[in-house]
C-alpha cells in the first residue's frame, strides 16, 4: 500500500469433491493467474499437487491483492495443506515470491517493506527470491533467506540445514556513492555554484534562469556529487520507496547514492506527484533525499506545478483514492531552470530576442507567486563569452566543496539536535536560532519595505542567511550573511 507493506495471510483448505482452484479475498488478474504459475511449478518440481478441490483465501478479504509475488506463499500453503511442508515454521515466518513454471523464483519490488514488516510484526524470518536478499537484509536481528527455487524453501521449512540466512555486510566501501560528474568540469559560473554549494548546504530549493547552453543542467547534475552521504537509515529510506515503485532495473542491495531525478516536461501529473489505482510514488518522492530537477519548468502543466507546492513546503505528498489516503515521503531538493523568454534569447548581445513583451510575461507567469515564494535561491546563469569559454580555468572540484557543506551540515545537526536542515527550520526556530542584532534588523527593514516582501519569503531569506553564516563558521547571523541572502531572492524582469 503505498511504500508499505501490507501482511496478507494465506489460507487453505483441501476439501473433498472434483478439483476444483478457487481464490476468494479480492484478487486481481495477475494474483487470479497464480493457480496456473503455482500448479505447474510444484509439478515440475517433482511435489505432489493436490487432486482434490482447493479453497484458497487471501485474508484480509476487504483489501485488493495486486501483483504476482503471492505465489510463493500461495504454493507453501498448499503444500502445508497436503503434508509436504512442516507448519512448524510458517507463523513465524514472512514469504514472498513470484514463481516461474519451473520452480524457479523471480525477484518482486518492496522487499525492503517485507524486512521492515516482518520486523515490526514481531517474525523470525523472511524467505524471498535469492536477488531481493541483499536489499532485505538491513535488521541484523532478522533472519534473511534469499532461496532460487521453490524446492530450496520446502527443505529449509522442513528444517533443512543446508541453507544459511544471508547476512547483511555494512562495507565503509560499498557505502561510498560513486559519480561520474564533478564540478571541476564547469567552467566559470562560479556565482552559480556558490549559489548551489549554500543549497546543499542547507537542503534549499533552486531556480535558476538563463539562455540554453548556459550550464544550467550541467551544474543541476552535479549537485548529488557536493551532497553528504547517506546515513544506513537514509539508504534503507531511499531504497524503500525505489523499490516499492518497481525502479530498482535489476540492483541489488542498498542505494547510497542521492537520487537525481530529471522528469521531462510533459510528464504526467501522477508521474510527478504519484498516483493510480494503487498509487506509486511520483518523480518528487522518489528524488526524496535528493534531487528533482524540473528543466523548461514552464513547460510543466500548471496543475503539476501547483501540486509542489504542498510537497515542498512538509516534505510529503498525500495521494487520495476512494478506498484510502496514501501519504508519501517528499523530502527532494527542488531545481528548477527555466529560459529568460520563450525564445531563449532574452538578454544576450549578440542576438534578438524575438519574442513579444505579451509572450514574455505569459512565460514567465506559467510559473506561480506561491510555488516562486517556495523557492529559497533565485539567480541567473549567464551564457559564457568567448575568452571565458576557451581560457577560463576550471573549477573547484567536487570533494572541497562537499568538505565545506558537510561542515555546515554537522553545525546544523549540533544547533538542532538531530540530522536537519536550516530548510525545514519551523518557525519558533527562527526566532530561538537566529537573533539579530539591531544593525541587521534595520538592513532587513529597508529591505523588506523595498520589495514588498511576503512572511514566507521573510522567513526563507532568514533560513538562507543561516546557512550563509554556517558556511562561514559563524555562530551569529551578521549583515553580510543577510546581504547575500537577499540577492537571491532577485528576479529577472518576467516575474
Amino acid at each position: 500500500m503505498g511504500i508499505d507493506a501490507q501482511s496478507v495471510v494465506i489460507e487453505v483448505d483441501l476439501p473433498s469433491g472434483e478439483f476444483q482452484f478457487i481464490m476468494v479475498g479480492l484478487p486481481d488478474q495477475a494474483v487470479g493467474e497464480a493457480r496456473e504459475r503455482v500448479r505447474a511449478a510444484i509439478r515440475n518440481c517433482g511435489l505432489d499437487f493436490p487432486k482434490s478441490k482447493i479453497v484458497c483465501n487471501l485474508a484480509p478479504g476487504d483489501v485488493r491483492k495486486e501483483g504476482p509475488w503471492l505465489d510463493l506463499p500461495i504454493a507453501i500453503a498448499i503444500l502445508a495443506a497436503n503434508g509436504t511442508v512442516s507448519p512448524e515454521m510458517l507463523g513465524t515466518t514472512l514469504i514472498a515470491g513470484e514463481l516461474s513454471l519451473d520452480g524457479t523464483l523471480r525477484p518482486i519490488n518492496g522487499a525492503v517493506s517485507l524486512a521492515l514488516l516482518a520486523r515490526s510484526s514481531g517474525l523470525q524470518r523472511l524467505i524471498v527470491p535469492a536477488e531481493n536478499a541483499a536489499e532485505a537484509a538491513v535488521d541484523p536481528s532478522l533472519e534473511v533467506y534469499g532461496l532460487s527455487n521453490l524446492l530450496e524453501v520446502v527443505e529449509l521449512l522442513n528444517g533443512s540445514a543446508f541453507h544459511a540466512p544471508f547476512r547483511f555486510e555494512e562495507s565503509p566501501s560499498a557505502r561510498l556513492a560513486t559519480y561520474e560528474v564533478d564540478y571541476k568540469e564547469v567552467k566559470g559560473q562560479s556565482h552559480a555554484i556558490r549559489a548551489l554549494e549554500i543549497a546543499a548546504a542547507g537542503g534549499h530549493n533552486v531556480l535558476m534562469v538563463g539562455p540554453p547552453g548556459s550550464g544550467k543542467t550541467m551544474l543541476a547534475r552535479r549537485l548529488p556529487t557536493i551532497l553528504p552521504p547517506l546515513s544506513l537509515p537514509e539508504a534503507i529510506e531511499v531504497t524503500r520507496i525505489h523499490s516499492a515503485g518497481g525502479r530498482r532495473n535489476g540492483q541489488s542491495g542498498l542505494m547510497w547514492e542521492r537520487p537525481f531525478r530529471a522528469p521531462h516536461h510533459s510528464a504526467s501529473h501522477a508521474a510527478i506527484v504519484g498516483g493510480g489505482s494503487n498509487p506509486k510514488p511520483g518523480e518528487v518522492s522518489l528524488g526524496h533525499l535528493g534531487v528533482l530537477f524540473m528543466d523548461e519548468m514552464p513547460e510543466y502543466d500548471r496543475s503539476v506545478l501547483e501540486a509542489l507546492r504542498q510537497p515542498l513546503e512538509d516534505a510529503i505528498v498525500t495521494v487520495a483514492r476512494v478506498q484510502n489516503s496514501i501519504t508519501f515521503p517528499a523530502g527532494t531538493m527542488l531545481v528548477g531552470a527555466m529560459n529568460p523568454c520563450p525564445c531563449g534569447f532574452k538578454g544576450l548581445p549578440e542576438q534578438n530576442c524575438v519574442s513579444t513583451p505579451t509572450r514574455c510575461a505569459s512565460y514567465g507567469a506559467r510559473i506561480s507567486g506561491p510555488l516562486l515564494d517556495r523557492i529559497d535561491l533565485h539567480f541567473e546563469v549567464p551564457r559564457l563569452k568567448p575568452d571565458e569559454l576557451l581560457n577560463a580555468p576550471t573549477g573547484e572540484p567536487s570533494a572541497a566543496i562537499l568538505e565545506r557543506v558537510m561542515k555546515a551540515r554537522d553545525r546544523q545537526t549540533a544547533r538542532f539536535g538531530k540530522a536537519e536542515v536550516n530548510a525545514k527550520m519551523a518557525p519558533k526556530d527562527l526566532q530561538t536560532m537566529i537573533v539579530l542584532d539591531d544593525e541587521c534588523q534595520a538592513f532587513l527593514k529597508v529591505v523588506v519595505n523595498r520589495f514588498n516582501l511576503s512572511a514566507r519569503v521573510y522567513d526563507r531569506i532568514l533560513k538562507v542567511a543561516r546557512t550563509i553564516a554556517d558556511l562561514a563558521g559563524s555562530e551569529e547571523v551578521r549583515k553580510a550573511h543577510l546581504a547575500e541572502a537577499v540577492q537571491y531572492r532577485e528576479r529577472t524582469p518576467n516575474f
